[in-house]
């Protein structure tokens, strides 16, 4: 449900352990479902059950009872969710907190989507291609270090921004990453929520917040490039529609509009970094709707910068599928060739990206087998419905 990321971060600030917020929570979210009528603020009212909750729990065990005595202080949402400047989100807050420089990179990354994103961890293991279970272990060894080194859920003092915000950043770019590949919305009805919409709204924060870091407003106009392209991502059949099918007269130009302003503004600090270079590349897409064409040259060079900023399978992937639109399929297959495909069984952009490039090189049986592959791996109905057409019109 939508209230979840920020009932959890409330609880966690007072409770200083996430297995108990998203304990507490759990057990609030059950008696809701139960109650005939929703209440009229449903997350102040999840807040106070679970806080109930975990307070009966830490008077039970006789334990923590500077805990208990300061939970039993709290007497609203309001109090917990009034947050000290300079980060007035508590959800933003507690992802700063998750990316303490202590927790290894990736785990750090991961218990952010898990804890203040909400994604299941299914949908998290599909974003780093490992399996649930690699990383419902991550996830779990993660919130033990937090337990373990003693991690303070307060902010830390702007000065020590730096060494987290590398980790914010990345964590909004997955979150919307796994918003972005689900076109038909399937997983924020799940959530409850937006989540493309959410992840706009915190990158957006965090740019006000560090104006003066060109990837924080980088990643801001990467996310609005993309999101201004959302009313134009499905057919009336709720099949999703690739970007170069598009009809660019659905696309959101204010949002075009204002990341073009964002990365004038990234460009003043001279320090490019790979959002930037990103944002770039999507942009360079969005100037189909005013040339007419992609400036498939343009796109490539930006995917070697972004190959000598941020070197990745996925991006070489991207890079191949852009060197065929300059050099021809073949060209483009010889490329995806060379990735390690073991690392890449598990991610379904692989092996679509093998079906376009085999069925146009006239290899229509290996396409298919692709496409039978993507399928296997289980995407979400929009994309499913894109697939299963084509894989059709392959037969």
């Amino acid at each position: 449900m939508a209230a979840r990321p920020r009932v959890v971060a409330a609880l966690a600030a007072q409770l200083r352990d996430l297995d108990a917020a998203e304990e507490a929570f759990a057990g609030a979210a059950e008696r809701a479902l139960a109650l005939a009528e929703a209440p009229r603020d449903l997350a102040a009212w999840l807040f106070v059950v679970a806080r109930r909750r975990a307070l009966d729990g830490v008077r039970k065990a006789a334990a923590e009872a500077r805990t208990a005595d300061a939970l039993a202080q709290v007497t609203d949402m309001a109090d917990i969710l009034t947050l000290p400047e300079p980060i007035p989100d508590e959800r933003l807050r507690l992802l700063f907190i998750c990316c303490h420089p202590a927790i290894a990179p990736e785990a750090r990354i991961a218990l952010a989507l898990k804890v203040i994103c909400g994604l299941p961890v299914s949908a998290i293991a599909r974003l780093f291609v490992v399996s649930e279970q690699t990383m419902f272990q991550r996830i779990t060894r993660a919130k033990a270090k937090v337990r373990e080194a003693g991690i303070a859920f307060e902010l830390p003092p702007r000065r020590d921004w730096p060494a987290r915000l590398a980790a914010v950043l990345l964590a909004l770019e997955l979150a919307f990453t796994a918003a972005y590949a689900d076109a038909g919305g399937e997983l924020s009805a799940d959530l409850g929520e937006d989540l493309g919409g959410e992840v706009e709204r915190l990158a957006l924060l965090v740019a006000e917040l560090v104006h003066e870091e060109p990837e924080a407003l980088g990643l801001a106009a990467l996310v609005l490039l993309a999101r201004s392209r959302q009313a134009a991502r499905l057919d009336d059949t709720g099949a999703m529609v690739p970007l170069s099918q598009q009809d660019c007269a659905l696309w959101d130009f204010a949002r075009i509009t204002e990341a073009r302003v964002l990365m004038e503004r990234a460009a003043q600090a001279g320090r490019s970094g790979p959002y930037q270079v990103m944002a770039a590349i999507q942009l360079t897409h969005a100037r189909r709707a005013f040339d007419g064409a992609v400036d498939w040259g343009a796109v490539v060079r930006l995917y070697d910068v972004l190959l000598a900023l941020r070197p990745s399978p996925m991006v070489s992937l991207s890079r191949a599928l852009a060197l065929a639109q300059v050099e021809g399929a073949a060209a483009g297959l010889a490329a995806v060739g060379e990735l390690p495909a073991e690392r890449l069984a598990l991610a379904r952009p692989w092996h679509v990206a093998r079906a376009d490039l085999l069925a146009k090189t006239g290899r229509t049986g290996e396409a298919a087998a692709a496409l039978d592959a993507a399928l296997a791996l289980g995407p979400p109905r929009a994309e499913r419905l894109w697939l299963e057409r084509w894989r059709a019109g392959l037969t």
